[in-house]
């Protein structure tokens, strides 16, 4: 007798079952990640001894135990020797125009303040990525701010008519010709020369990097060049009425934004001149920028500030000086340069060879191989690295007090000279502020640059 056989199907699916407490929510982290075997339970206890032998005893220091009021050190000295004194927060509140200007006029500290305020108003826009009109606040940012800026810092009205032409021995014979015509003859002959030769040098980049059957585009980069140098040289020597403020009277928060900024912003366009001429099939270009690279790498930053500021000058004929700032600020902005360079490089390496073919069967060029394919991808890539670079060169800054810059750390430094607030706590207030100050810009570029890597990491989204 044959067996009988019974089927059974489902016409509703089951509900899903809910998963074991110890699976998911805290508990099911916390056992994961802390708890999962012998040696992550040691490092848990050992992460939790940490913790408390630290935080503990830094919040009695800065906020529990502190001092927040008060006009001199006595404020912030012990009664009695049974008594705690935490942080001295007033020495910060009296020394806070010398952290953040220096020793800049108190008077024309307003200049400060605007470019402070300008600089702000055009890099956040920049920064967010859902508003418009980039184009136009990146021109307005990188071209038009550093003019006006400079030009509010230290007054404008350079008097440039003598800058070249004078080295040269050549400015009697425009004078001579101004005064006849009523005309700033120097001027405008030594902006020409002077445009000439950088306009000739944005040439033959733009050749290098556009590549074969480029003429046009670097006959235009020239011209544009051209027009910019002209424009900034006018803004420069225009004499706007405002008093002349020499940049050993800069210093504190004002020195390092300025030494950061001017680094981090010329580092990465040179910095990817640089790569691209390293892995140029020119031998000229190539051992140029692999001797720049491998020199600017192999020395210390110490060393560029130390050649700059003393052994430079010894080299300059006794007519043409040079600030003390602007030597520092191009000794930074090389040396950062070379370090960008190399980050750029392994980006360019991390692109499949399929990536130049596919551009190639489009039809692109060279130049715009490299500009719209090629450059996006490696720069993707490499935004750790990058930002990276950048975090380190906003604390290099500090290096700059080797050779009489007073930044931030180096005006803090100097108002613990001061015997009005000469305590026992003094110098770890100071220290614990500039650390915390260090902190907010290092720790913002950083998580920007998380947000920024996530936003672009379109392909790996599932």
């Amino acid at each position: 007798m044959a067996a009988l056989s019974h089927s059974f199907v489902a016409k509703d699916l089951l509900a899903a079952e809910p998963a074991p407490a110890a699976e998911h929510g805290p508990i099911g982290w916390a056992r994961h990640h802390l708890f999962g075997s012998v040696p992550q339970v040691l490092l848990t206890l050992f992460g939790a001894w940490l913790l408390y032998a630290t935080i503990p005893p830094l919040v009695r220091f800065f906020i529990t135990d502190a001092v927040w009021t008060g006009d001199s050190r006595a404020a912030c000295v012990p009664a009695s020797p049974d008594q705690v004194v935490g942080a001295c927060w007033p020495f910060i509140a009296a020394k806070f125009n010398q952290l953040v200007y220096g020793f800049y006029p108190e008077a024309e500290r307003w200049r400060v303040n605007l470019a402070y305020l300008l600089g702000a108003v055009l890099l956040v826009p920049l920064l967010i990525p859902a508003l418009p009109g980039k184009r136009l606040n990146a021109l307005l940012f990188f071209g038009a701010y550093p003019v006006v800026a400079f030009v509010l810092l230290t007054g404008g009205n350079l008097d440039l008519r003598h800058s070249l032409l004078g080295y040269l021995g050549l400015s009697a014979p425009f004078d001579a010709l101004g005064q006849a015509f009523g005309v700033r003859a120097a001027f405008w002959a030594d902006y020409v020369l002077s445009a000439v030769v950088v306009a000739a040098v944005a040439a033959l980049i733009a050749r290098m990097v556009a590549g074969a059957g480029a003429e046009k585009g670097a006959a235009k980069t020239a011209l544009t060049v051209f027009a910019a140098l002209g424009l900034v040289l006018l803004a420069v020597d225009i004499d706007f009425g405002l008093p002349s403020v020499e940049t050993r009277l800069w210093g504190g928060l004002l020195v390092t934004l300025v030494i950061a900024v001017t680094g981090i912003t010329v580092s990465l366009p040179f910095g990817i001149l640089l790569a691209l001429g390293r892995r140029s099939e020119l031998p000229l270009v190539k051992i140029s920028s692999i001797l720049f690279i491998e020199f600017w790498r192999g020395v210390p930053l110490i060393t560029v500030l130390f050649f700059a500021t003393y052994m430079l000058p010894l080299f300059l004929p006794g007519r043409l000086t040079i600030d003390g700032l602007l030597r520092a600020l191009v000794g930074v902005a090389l040396f950062a340069s070379a370090y960008m360079a190399e980050v750029v490089r392994g980006g360019l390496q991390a692109i499949p060879k399929g990536q130049y073919e596919g551009a190639m069967a489009l039809g692109l060029n060279s130049g715009l191989m490299m500009r719209l394919v090629v450059l996006p991808q490696a720069l993707k890539l490499v935004i750790p690295g990058i930002v990276n670079t950048f975090i380190g060169l906003f604390k290099d800054t500090t290096l700059v007090l080797i050779v009489s810059i007073f930044d931030f750390l180096g005006s803090l430094r100097a108002a613990f000279t001061d015997p009005n607030w000469a305590t026992p706590t003094t110098l770890f207030t100071g220290f614990g502020f500039a650390g915390l100050v260090y902190f907010l810009f290092c720790f913002g570029m950083s998580r920007y640059s998380m947000a920024l890597e996530k936003r672009l990491d379109v392909g790996r989204r599932h």
